[in-house]
């Protein structure tokens, strides 16, 4: 347990982080534009950065990419479980017209339920946090690149 407790802990602070930026976002009235989910990417990927980096941080003379890799998909799926959590909850008990505004948004004649827009929010931040774990693990990678004269 004590593996995965930091990438727990970066976790949910990950998944605080997007509520906070999707209730401000509620505040403004802005939360119905998907185009401004484009920044929980952004959000999942310092979570993603921050475990990986006090990952590496505890042992790193032990620190391995599939190590790294873990710590970050741990921490991206736990993030993503609890914001599409609250993301139901906010849909369906906090604003029940929530959805119908969404869909008038998209601008589609679509004839999705809850259960559809909530699947496709944890498909996305699953898919968020595979890339973005991929991405992070570049830069704490250990290169086994071979110093070469330049003449």
């Amino acid at each position: 347990m004590k593996k995965i407790s930091l990438s727990i802990r970066f976790g949910f602070f990950t998944s605080a982080l997007l509520i906070s930026y999707f209730l401000i976002l509620a505040l403004f009235n802005k939360h119905i534009n998907p185009v401004f989910s484009f920044f929980n990417a952004v959000i999942t990927a310092f979570g993603i950065c921050e475990a990986v980096r006090l990952k590496k941080l505890e042992n790193p003379e032990t620190f391995t990419y599939d190590e790294g890799f873990k710590t970050g998909v741990v921490t991206g799926f736990t993030a993503t479980l609890m914001f599409t959590a609250f993301f139901l909850f906010y849909a369906t008990e906090i604003n029940a017209a929530f959805l119908s505004e969404l869909l008038q948004t998209i601008k589609g004649d679509f004839n999705v339920d809850i259960g559809m827009v909530t699947f496709i929010v944890a498909v996305m931040g699953l898919a968020t946090t595979v890339v973005a774990t991929l991405t992070v693990m570049q830069f704490f990678k250990k290169t086994r690149n071979i110093p070469q004269n330049h003449l």
